[in-house]
């Protein structure tokens, strides 16, 4: 009885430790809050995946210079649930994006909007 109840004990301090790290996943916080930017560009991917979906494009800066940016957004589900399916986005569609920056100043950024084919679509997250 005692070796039943240790192994529970093991197992539920496992979950424990692991649905921590799952939700803690799920932070915006590399995110500006409070600051929002509109980009417009060349789509060149959308992984339609769990647990966020990604977008990258090209934006040629006020130099002419190509830079390569990622956008996270909701999950494929919370997308769906917006209009969204796997197709929205094809390499090459003008796009053009509204979101939170990262706060570290890397080329990503947290989708609020898009803009695609004259459509506009939510990011798929209830605090858009």
């Amino acid at each position: 009885m005692a070796k039943k109840r240790w192994v529970g004990l093991v197992v539920a301090a496992g979950l424990l430790m692991t649905s921590r790290l799952l939700f803690a996943h799920h932070s915006l916080a590399i995110y500006r809050g409070e600051t929002a930017i509109t980009l417009t560009g060349i789509a060149t991917e959308f992984v339609f995946a769990q647990p966020h979906a990604l977008i990258r494009f090209d934006v040629k800066d006020a130099n002419g210079n190509v830079e390569s940016w990622t956008v996270e957004t909701g999950g494929p589900r919370r997308l769906v649930n917006a209009g969204w399916d796997k197709d929205t986005v094809k390499p090459g569609d003008q796009i053009t994006i509204i979101g939170r920056p990262a706060k570290d100043g890397r080329r990503m950024m947290f989708l609020q909007r898009l803009v695609v084919n004259g459509k506009e679509y939510r990011g798929g997250r209830r605090r858009n």
